[in-house]
């Protein structure tokens, strides 16, 4: 429970350093960026502070590139 207090706190703290500089710069592209990985560096240390199981993502890139690599192997023997 703190521990996801803590994160939430700090996102707030490094937002509240963060936003203004964009905002008076009028960078509206690089705000919606930097909130959407914002929003995913939170997601994600939430959930392994409730110790939740993330697969890895090259597990992931591996299932998409596993048949297309033995498809480029098998033309070049």
């Amino acid at each position: 429970m703190w521990a996801i207090i803590g994160i939430c706190l700090l996102a707030l703290i490094i937002s509240i350093i963060e936003v203004p500089s964009l905002v008076k710069k009028k960078l509206k592209k690089e705000m919606i960026v930097f909130f959407c990985f914002l929003s995913i560096a939170v997601t994600f240390s939430i959930l392994l502070s409730l110790q939740i199981n993330i697969p890895s993502i090259l597990k992931i890139i591996e299932i998409i590139y596993a048949p297309v690599s033995k498809v480029v192997f098998s033309f070049l023997q």
